[in-house]
């Protein structure tokens, strides 16, 4: 916790306690403090006052900011700290949004607390004695490293509690009560907006240590279908046990995202590449046939371009991260590929030209090999590739014929100028110095039929 923002927690505790009301803690920097785990985010809750006297007390303290009178949560200008009232929530509907929300100081710490999803979310610390509220058993649940729910009539009624259920369970290692799963097998997810999805899985895929587990969770509960059901197919997809003994396409998927969850701090963007790994080899669900050399699934990178665009796009309309999804499951077996038949460093360098990020292409590789049972690190083909990488990295950070160049030597653009300078890029891939390269270049547009002017 910011040291700064406890102190002004402790302060506005103090006016509280003066104008006879008392401020907790609440959420997940009490969860963090007992595990022994770093937070950033600070709330309070102020209990025995009226909205007005805590306005006051705000006021005096620096600039109040305010989230709706309704709502009863504040801030302080400059300060990362969450501030808020009891509140009740009636349901309105069936999404994550779809609440009443009331405002009640003298509600009382065990319906505070009630309105809360998980155990270990519902305990509260006195601010200024330190004395911890557990109601409903959040304590031991944190120590058995169990997930469960408080209020089963409250807790059907906000869908997004099923998805963050397997959040945590991913980021903390925690196992999800069984009666919680049975709820949750009972709730609709169709109402959620999709950048709530991609919430709770961005948490889960980004700070989880094993992100599998949250799929692993959400299959247990039978959530797949409305939002995963790219992933459901995957289940049950036989591979050959020769080079897959870890059974099905999901087994192995769930493998690879966690083999990529330990390279993801060395990739360009977490997310993209995890995003990648999971999507890989969705293919594999429409590719996968009995041939004479046994289960194959040949062309699974191509086929599973649809099915993993369809996928990102159902869940988010970032649109870099979609193509960057898709460049990777098209590209994602030729490192292997090349890496295992010590191909030439032309063809290394198209295959590096052609990913947008090469170096990212190379780490969902690495951990597509690594996402099976007795796999064993081919450390000859990884330095191979990553050799190639530095190449192919060197020769693109060489002077190559630009149009310029072109125009400059007398071709005039038309409608094959783009067609010379694909085989420019291409002599620059094969390592062709530009002093070298610049003749070639004017050679095949007169092939070509362009009139190079004097």
């Amino acid at each position: 916790m910011s040291n700064k923002d406890v102190e002004m927690a402790h302060e506005i505790a103090l006016r509280v306690q003066a104008a006879g009301g008392s401020t907790y803690f609440v959420g997940g920097c009490v969860r963090d403090k007992l595990m022994g785990m770093e937070n950033k985010d600070i709330d309070i809750e102020i209990h025995g006052i009226s909205p007005e006297t805590l306005g006051v007390i705000l006021d005096s303290l620096g600039k109040r900011t305010e989230m709706g009178a309704s709502f009863g949560i504040y801030g302080l200008r400059g300060y990362g700290l969450d501030i808020a009232m009891p509140r009740k929530e009636e349901a309105t509907g069936r999404g994550h949004k779809d609440f009443a929300v009331y405002v009640d100081p003298y509600l009382g710490t065990y319906k505070a607390a009630l309105r809360r999803d998980f155990t270990m979310n519902a305990l509260m610390e006195d601010v200024l004695t330190g004395k911890v509220i557990d109601h409903f058993g959040g304590i031991e649940d944190l120590h058995k490293g169990v997930l469960r729910h408080v209020n089963s009539v409250t807790f059907v009624e906000d869908p997004l509690r099923v998805l963050r259920a397997a959040q945590f369970a991913a980021r903390f290692g925690f196992t999800v009560a069984e009666e919680t799963i049975a709820l949750a097998k009972t709730m609709d997810l169709s109402a959620l907006a999709s950048e709530r999805i991609m919430g709770e899985l961005q948490k889960a895929l980004v700070k989880a240590p094993k992100p599998s587990v949250f799929f692993s969770e959400m299959r247990k509960m039978e959530q797949l279908d409305i939002w995963f059901p790219e992933l459901k197919s995957l289940i049950g997809v036989e591979q050959n046990p020769a080079t897959h003994p870890e059974g099905d396409v999901w087994t192995h998927t769930m493998m690879v995202l966690d083999q990529a969850a330990l390279r993801k701090d060395r990739a360009s963007s977490a997310i993209n590449l995890l995003m990648a790994a999971l999507c890989h080899d969705m293919g594999k669900s429409t590719a996968t046939k009995m041939t004479e050399k046994g289960l194959r699934a040949i062309n699974h990178e191509t086929e599973g371009v649809p099915l993993a665009k369809r996928f990102v796009s159902r869940l988010t309309t970032e649109v870099q991260l979609n193509k960057y999804v898709l460049n990777m499951v098209k590209l994602h077996m030729r490192p292997h590929q090349l890496g295992k038949d010590r191909a030439s460093f032309a063809a290394t360098n198209r295959m590096f030209d052609a990913a947008m990020v090469p170096k990212d292409l190379l780490l969902l590789s690495f951990s597509d090999r690594m996402g099976r049972d007795g796999a064993v690190r081919d450390e000859q083909e990884e330095r191979f590739l990553l050799e190639r990488l530095e190449l192919y990295e060197e020769i693109m950070s060489r002077p190559c014929v630009m149009g310029a160049d072109l125009v400059k030597a007398g071709l005039r653009p038309g409608p094959a100028f783009s067609e010379v300078l694909a085989f420019a890029h291409d002599l620059h891939l094969c390592g062709v110095e530009k002093e070298k390269a610049l003749p070639q270049v004017l050679a095949y547009a007169r092939e070509r039929g362009i009139t190079v002017q004097k």
